[in-house]
């Protein structure tokens, strides 16, 4: 059927007179891009999809709801069932839920591909789900926590997300890391380390989607204090609230940013930590 039209168009083409050729040949560009950008539309008026893991609270439900405000598709993953359900039922046909705990890697990854079925694809994941609580005492059993949400638990998600994108050669991920891992902290050295673990690995998977050649974008969010349950301890300053991180989060991964500080001004912070020799650090 399709080589029928096209030989009815030739046809067509030749009995044209040689003006009118000139014309519709001088016009073709023209009705090329106007095509194109007829398809590119249609593309973009399509809702978009992205999710959220560890939406439940604070910074992950910030971004969550942002994005459905948006009107875009957003699965929302975590462990609170009831405020999965909430938020599935504040956006109705909009939202798609999935109740994970990272903790339980394997557990997590089948889970995180049904959500991803379920919604029939997705362009963009976000890791938000992490712990972290003061440890001056070196308290195993709070570095052990750490270790299985932080570290077993992100590179699990991180892992299978980085894969779903390399089978399709495109995508994002980005993931909440935190400005406490540019250094060592002696208040909570497990959530530190377990942040710099985290900040490294997203660099390692940026590296090999720039070998294997694939359209891949990681985007590591070193997060500031934001006004989260997360946020411990004495001494916060430039606090900000979980939706003013929120924008400032989904305007960086909407850049394709590698590496975005939240709020912007903790860059000046990363840097005059990243500055510091080490004995003088480690007097403050």
């Amino acid at each position: 059927m399709l080589k029928d039209n096209h030989s009815t168009t030739i046809s067509r083409f030749r009995k044209l007179s040689t003006r009118k050729k000139i014309i519709l040949m001088s016009l073709w560009p023209m009705i090329n891009d106007h095509q194109k950008s007829r398809s590119q539309a249609k593309q973009e008026e399509l809702p978009r999809k992205v999710v959220v893991v560890g939406a439940t609270s604070g910074i992950g439900l910030a971004l969550a709801e942002q994005y459905a405000d948006m009107g875009w598709r957003v699965g929302v993953a975590g462990r609170r069932l009831e405020r999965l359900k909430a938020f599935q039922q504040k956006h109705l046909g909009q939202a798609f839920i999935k109740q994970i705990d990272v903790t339980n890697p394997i557990k997590a990854c089948i889970q995180l591909d049904y959500l991803i079925d379920h919604m029939q694809g997705m362009e963009v994941l976000i890791i938000c789900a992490g712990t972290g609580d003061i440890d001056p005492e070196l308290d195993w059993s709070i570095s052990d926590r750490t270790i299985e949400t932080n570290v077993q638990g992100f590179t699990a998600i991180a892992n299978r997300g980085f894969k779903y994108f390399l089978e399709r050669k495109s995508g994002q991920l980005a993931a909440i890391t935190s400005i406490a891992g540019l250094r060592g902290g002696d208040v909570s050295p497990s959530y530190n380390a377990s942040k710099s673990y985290q900040s490294n690995y997203l660099q390692g998977l940026q590296k090999k989607a720039v070998k294997t050649n694939s359209n891949i974008h990681i985007t590591d969010i070193k997060a500031g204090f934001v006004d989260t349950a997360m946020a411990k301890g004495d001494g916060q300053f430039w606090k900000a609230s979980p939706k003013k991180a929120a924008k400032q989060i989904v305007s960086a991964i909407h850049k394709k940013r590698s590496v975005a500080y939240v709020t912007k001004r903790w860059r000046l912070i990363a840097w005059l930590l990243m500055l510091l020799p080490g004995w003088f650090f480690n007097r403050l």
